[in-house]
């Protein structure tokens, strides 16, 4: 009388569980369902993804930016020698005051007389400091290295950029291809979870088999998901580096 009580009270235990299983595969379909929407990806070329991203950089733009100053300093420095040369003019005009002596045999004549005229004065000039000119040469070795180190950093950095756009893209493709798999492993399993659950009904199966296809599936389902939160990652950092969205 104890074995059959026991047997029944593992019978319910059963069929509990069986129940729960249900639902709990039913929910994962439901959300596998919602989530299947397209996941290929028109990723564009690598050439035209590193293009952008040396458009959208904020630090490559910085480096540009140096470059054009340093290269600005670099003109001032060579042209600055023309300071010291010039054109310097002036005028007045206003009443003036005319003296002359005109001396004869035996006498002197002082004359006076006063004009309104227009006077003006215009000439050159060249000043030769002699600091300026011993280090002239100093500055503008010094401009011009700073140029060329201006552009090493724009290289440089666009050199890091490709390398980071590079990975970026491999680990998109890497976790597009992934998903895929992962989408088509998930769409077997719940095929297969189906004829079982059918088989199970027509007691074809036994539940211990059924709870083993359901914990599979369910396993199976987990690591959809979490190929798809590494797939939505690896694109939302690479458009974040491109500066456009990838569809």
């Amino acid at each position: 009388m104890k074995l059959i009580m026991k047997r029944k009270i593992e019978l319910i235990v059963y069929v509990f569980l069986f129940f729960l299983t249900i639902q709990q595969v039913e929910a994962q379909n439901e959300v596998s369902d919602s989530k299947s929407e397209s996941i290929e990806l028109l990723i564009p070329s690598l050439q035209t993804l590193i293009d952008s991203a040396k458009v959208n950089n904020g630090l490559v733009k910085y480096r540009r930016l140096e470059i054009e100053a340093k290269e600005s300093n670099l003109k001032s420095k060579r042209k600055y020698w023309t300071r010291n040369f010039g054109i310097q003019a002036d005028s007045r005009y206003g009443t003036f005051n005319n003296f002359a002596t005109v001396t004869g045999d035996n006498s002197t004549v002082n004359l006076a007389s006063n004009t309104q005229q227009f006077n003006y004065n215009v000439g050159l000039y060249l000043k030769i400091p002699v600091f300026d000119v011993i280090n002239r040469k100093s500055q503008i070795k010094q401009a011009k290295a700073e140029y060329e180190q201006a552009k090493s950093m724009v290289k440089s950095q666009e050199d890091e950029l490709i390398e980071i756009v590079i990975r970026y893209y491999e680990d998109l493709v890497l976790k597009q291809s992934l998903l895929e798999l992962r989408s088509e492993n998930i769409g077997n399993a719940r095929v297969n979870m189906e004829m079982v659950e059918k088989e199970f009904k027509n007691g074809l199966v036994e539940i211990t088999e059924y709870v083993r296809i359901s914990d599979m599936t369910s396993r199976i389902a987990a690591e959809f998901m979490k190929a798809k939160s590494d797939f939505l990652i690896s694109k939302k950092l690479l458009e974040n580096l491109v500066g456009f969205q990838i569809n």
